[in-house]
């Protein structure tokens, strides 16, 4: 029985899953998705209020899209909108924001430091559970790019709006016409739809995250597998939701702040998925023998070479044969040793 426990392990621990779970561990995961957590959690209200009040110019006149918006924001993070259920943010504070003024320029400021610097640590991040070196830094041209990926992000909330309002409008067009007023049916019809809005949203922004934020030129295969896995996790995590966070309101010892720290749970959450996807996706690229980063290769290469010059070994010993060919199997793939 001994025996066949340690064989069941021994087959358990070369699962794929198993394997990507040990590398999230190895490389220091979930200690960096707690610092993401709490960079993302002040990004997000700077990059709110920014964004209503650049977009309220656009959404101002239509109660509906509006409406979207919101319902959509607070479903991708629950308790950070107060639409009448409780929240962070009252809703109509956000309706109200206007981009000029001292506030507007404290909220681009805190948006520019914040926002610019959470995604600079989760290019880290990637990075670090892919087993490669920081990107190369350069001011100008990274910080731009950066920008690019946050407007990007916010245009996409905003067409994720508008398709909610079409498709909600358009499913009770097609009940209409039907004959069907169960209420209950189009209640699930309206709630699976924005789970499914939900979804290509967290895809898209992760396959943002690996292929473009990351700077790792990463085969399509990967990337959409890890995305796939990553926002199929991140649903669940919106379904269950309100019942993950619902324990930080009945402890009477955190009431007074059990909002914001019910926040910072769901944001750790969030990237703890967000990283233990992206180890899937090195564990895949590791199995397959890819190299990620030709030049971080080259370097450790070269560097394995200094380090055997040094000390004075050679490949032509001959109790060291095929020297130089393990050493490139040991660096060839990302996250090895």
């Amino acid at each position: 029985m001994i025996e066949r426990a340690k064989d069941l392990a021994a087959r358990v621990q070369q699962w794929r899953i198993v394997r990507a779970v040990q590398r999230y561990l190895g490389r220091s995961g979930p200690i960096l998705a707690s610092g993401l957590a709490y960079r993302a959690l002040f990004a997000s209200f700077a990059g709110l209020w920014v964004g209503f009040a650049i977009a309220g110019t656009v959404v101002s006149g239509n109660i509906g899209l509006q409406d979207a918006v919101l319902q959509i924001i607070a479903q991708a993070v629950p308790g950070l909108i107060d639409l009448g259920e409780g929240g962070a943010i009252d809703a109509q504070v956000l309706l109200d924001a206007r981009v000029f003024g001292v506030t507007g320029v404290i909220a681009l400021v805190g948006l520019f430091i914040t926002a610019l610097g959470f995604l600079h640590a989760l290019r880290g991040a990637v990075r670090q559970l892919f087993h490669l070196p920081p990107a190369p830094d350069h001011l100008i041209w990274s910080r731009l790019r950066d920008v690019g990926l946050a407007l990007g992000f916010g245009l996409l909330l905003i067409v994720s709006a508008v398709l909610s309002v079409v498709g909600t409008q358009a499913t009770a067009w097609m009940l209409d016409v039907l004959g069907i007023t169960d209420s209950t049916l189009a209640l699930v019809l309206g709630r699976s739809l924005s789970l499914l809005i939900m979804f290509g949203i967290d895809y898209v922004a992760l396959v943002a995250a690996f292929r473009v934020l990351s700077e790792v030129a990463l085969p399509w295969r990967y990337a959409h597998s890890g995305a796939l896995l990553g926002a199929l996790a991140l649903g669940v995590l919106k379904v269950v939701g309100t019942l993950l966070l619902g324990g930080t309101s009945s402890n009477p010892l955190i009431a007074s702040f059990a909002v914001i720290l019910g926040l910072l749970i769901w944001f750790s959450l969030v990237c703890q998925v967000i990283l233990l996807s992206a180890a899937w996706i090195a564990t895949r690229a590791h199995d397959a023998g890819e190299i990620l980063d030709r030049a971080a290769f080259e370097a450790r290469l070269e560097s394995a070479r200094a380090l055997v010059r040094e000390h004075g070994l050679t490949d032509d010993e001959p109790e060291r044969p095929g020297f130089w060919a393990r050493v490139g199997a040991v660096f060839r793939a990302p996250g090895r040793g």
